[in-house]
C-alpha cells in the first residue's frame, strides 16, 4: 500500500477543473451504438471523418492495384454491393458505397475502408462459388463499415490525445495512412470480426441472399488449410468459432431472408 503520509493537497488549476466536464461531454458524445448487435462503442470520429479517411486511403488502394473494369465477375461484385449497401444505408446514411474488383488471383481476401469503399480480390471468388458466397464476404466487410470498426480501432489504438490533436489539425493525410494500417495491414480484433459476421449475416439476408451460405463459405475457407495460429494467439476468431457463431444467428437471419423474399426469389 502506498503511504500518503506527509502528502499535501493542492487545488487544481482552473484549466484542469474545466477539463473534466469537457472530457465527460466528449466521452458522452463519442458513444455510438453498433447496428444489429446494439453494442455500445467509443469513437471520437464522426461519420464524415470516416468518409474522408476512406476516400483518401482508397485512392492509395486503387493506385497500387489493378482494377477489373468490366466482365461477369465485375458485374457480380457491383450487384452484390448495390443490394447489400441499400440495406446498410438505413443504419449508415450518407456513406460513399463503392466496390472495385482487383486482379490478384493469389490474394484470398477483401476489405472495406471507413465510409463504405471496398476492394475485392479475384483470389477470393473461387471460394465464394457464386454471388451468394460473395454476399457473405461483402456483407461481412460492410458490417465493419456500419459498425465503424476502423475509426473505433484508431481511437483505441492511437490514444485519445493523438486522435483529438489530429482531428483538430484537420489534416486527413496522416489519419488516412493510419486507416490503411488498421483496415488493411492490421487485423481487427476477435470481437469486431464476430460482430461483422453477425451484421453481415443479417444484411445479406435482408438483401435477399440465403444466409445459410455463410456457414458453407466459412467451411470452405477452413478447408483451404494454412498455418493459422491458435485462436488465443490470433486477433481473428478461428473458422470453427465463426461457423458456430453463425449457426447460432441463423434462425434470426432466416426469418429476415423469408421476409425479404416473400414476393418470390430474387
Amino acid at each position: 500500500m502506498k503511504s500518503t503520509m506527509g502528502a499535501r493537497s493542492y487545488p487544481k488549476p482552473r484549466s484542469a477543473r474545466r477539463l473534466g466536464p469537457v472530457l465527460l461531454l466528449a466521452l458522452v458524445a463519442a458513444c455510438h451504438t453498433a447496428p444489429v448487435t446494439g453494442r455500445r462503442q467509443l469513437n471520437f470520429f464522426s461519420t464524415q471523418d470516416d468518409i474522408e479517411l476512406g476516400r483518401e486511403a482508397y485512392a492509395q488502394v486503387l493506385s497500387e492495384g489493378k482494377a477489373v473494369p468490366a466482365g461477369p465477375q465485375h458485374d457480380m461484385v457491383q450487384r452484390a454491393m448495390t443490394r447489400i449497401s441499400a440495406v446498410a444505408e438505413v443504419d449508415y446514411p450518407g456513406a460513399e458505397w463503392e466496390a472495385n474488383l482487383l486482379q490478384d488471383d493469389k490474394t484470398v481476401n477483401a476489405f472495406a475502408l471507413p465510409g463504405g469503399k471496398m476492394a475485392v480480390y479475384t483470389g477470393i471468388l473461387p471460394v465464394c462459388q457464386g454471388e451468394t458466397g460473395l454476399a457473405v464476404v461483402m456483407g461481412h466487410e460492410i458490417g465493419h463499415v456500419v459498425a465503424r470498426h476502423g475509426t473505433e480501432r484508431i481511437t483505441s489504438t492511437y490514444g485519445l490525445d493523438l486522435v483529438l490533436s489530429l482531428i483538430n489539425l484537420g489534416d486527413y493525410t496522416q489519419l488516412a495512412q493510419m486507416t490503411m494500417d488498421v483496415a488493411v495491414n492490421l487485423p481487427f480484433g476477435r470481437k469486431q470480426e464476430s460482430e461483422a459476421d453477425e451484421i453481415g449475416l443479417i444484411y445479406m439476408a435482408r438483401a435477399g441472399y440465403d444466409p445459410r451460405e455463410a456457414v458453407a463459405f466459412w467451411e470452405r475457407m477452413e478447408s483451404l488449410g494454412g498455418d493459422a495460429p491458435p485462436e488465443f494467439l490470433s486477433t481473428h476468431p478461428s473458422h470453427e468459432t465463426r461457423v458456430e457463431g453463425l449457426k447460432k444467428k441463423l434462425p434470426q437471419a432466416l426469418e429476415e431472408w423469408k421476409r425479404a423474399t416473400a414476393g418470390g426469389p430474387r
